[in-house]
């Protein structure tokens, strides 16, 4: 089980992020926050993209392959439902995540091909692409 403990205080938005081993700051950009860390959505793109980033260091090292280095650019927007063609929800928004992949080192097409098949595998983007329940209780 992985947990994390967050802490919100008088400072505007910000907030600080506990691990047992780490601490982090999350804030909102300036006018409504000070702009003292990541906002929420950067931290959920950070997560997806770190998740695939070491998805595909795993299978390259395995594999035995040249991968010297991934770069990941990931971007999210919100469109309307009505905006959206071949999406299932039928009122609301529509988060799309855009997700793109830079590969350096000594690999064929078949091989970037191969990590672009891989870079789907990353358990945060699965995790987000299942169904997701969130229990809430006040202590």
């Amino acid at each position: 089980m992985t947990q994390v403990r967050v802490n919100t205080g008088t400072e505007k938005y910000r907030t600080t992020l506990l691990t047992s081993t780490h601490q982090l700051v999350a804030d909102e950009p300036q006018p409504y926050g000070e702009d003292l860390g990541p906002n929420p959505y950067e931290f959920l793109l950070m997560a997806i993209g770190s998740c695939v980033g070491m998805t595909l260091r795993m299978y390259a090292d395995r594999k035995g392959w040249d991968l010297q280095e991934v770069r990941i650019d990931l971007e999210q927007e919100r469109r309307h439902v009505k905006d959206c063609e071949d999406c299932e929800s039928e009122d609301g928004y529509v988060h799309f995540i855009h997700k793109k992949l830079h590969f350096r080192g000594d690999l064929d097409e078949k091989q970037k091909a191969r990590l672009l098949e891989i870079s789907e595998r990353c358990p945060v983007q699965k995790t987000l692409l299942n169904e997701i329940k969130i229990e809430t209780e006040l202590l």
